[in-house]
């Protein structure tokens, strides 16, 4: 199993594990022109869509700013794609900022997130990334809790805890657990030779609010 960014020497070293017999599944962000035998994970595009349909629809006509970890992600990259598709199209009265790199670096976070706030006009957030708890951080020195919404990514200690005192709106989780108990199914699958009858479907998406927590 591997989770890696999209680089040439990870497909060339992928290619060569697949010459030699071994079955390669991505997971969480895929590596398309490669050898990989299967991905699991989310719809990352549709995930970025769902963001773009929640802010389009509940943030007043302004700017909303795009925060990413890397764009060297195959998922961060899809997950923006699928953001911008549904705001040009649906929602052209607002103005998009970003992406803006936090590299998944929580101080980096902050530190683009306090960039977002030099824009005046500034009623949304899309966190695609991780850096949660620098983006809470930003947040919350600025008391914009409710004024500006926010949705970000994972169901972690540090989004549930934005999602309880307010700080995060919606929470798009993509079921790690679920995703690992795919993964190692699909991986034994392939190891056993029943690599055709193992195709793993995408992962759904899970959307949380503050009011439906687990």
């Amino acid at each position: 199993m591997v989770v890696a960014t999209e680089d040439d020497l990870v497909r060339r070293a992928i290619d060569q594990a697949s010459r030699r017999g071994i079955a390669v599944v991505t997971l969480v962000s895929d590596l398309p022109g490669s050898a990989r035998q299967h991905f699991v994970g989310i719809d990352n595009v549709a995930a970025g869509r769902t963001a773009a349909s929640l802010l389009g629809r509940f943030c007043p006509e302004g700017r909303i700013g795009v925060v990413a970890g890397s764009l060297a992600l195959r998922d961060h990259r899809e997950r923006y794609e699928g953001f911008i598709a549904v705001m040009s199209a649906e929602f052209p009265g607002h103005e998009i900022v970003g992406p803006l790199e936090g590299f998944d670096d929580d101080a980096l976070t902050e530190r683009a997130v306090g960039g977002l706030f030099e824009q005046p006009g500034l009623t949304g957030i899309y966190n695609l990334g991780a850096g949660t708890a620098g983006l809470i951080a930003a947040l919350e020195r600025r008391q914009v809790s409710g004024r500006v919404r926010v949705v970000a990514h994972e169901l972690t200690g540090a989004t549930r805890a934005g999602l309880q005192n307010g700080s995060i709106d919606v929470v798009i989780d993509q079921n790690p657990d679920g995703e690992i108990a795919a993964a190692i199914a699909t991986a034994r699958a392939a190891a056993m030779g029943h690599d055709g009858e193992r195709a793993a479907p995408p992962i759904e998406i899970g959307l949380f609010l503050r009011d439906n927590l687990r």
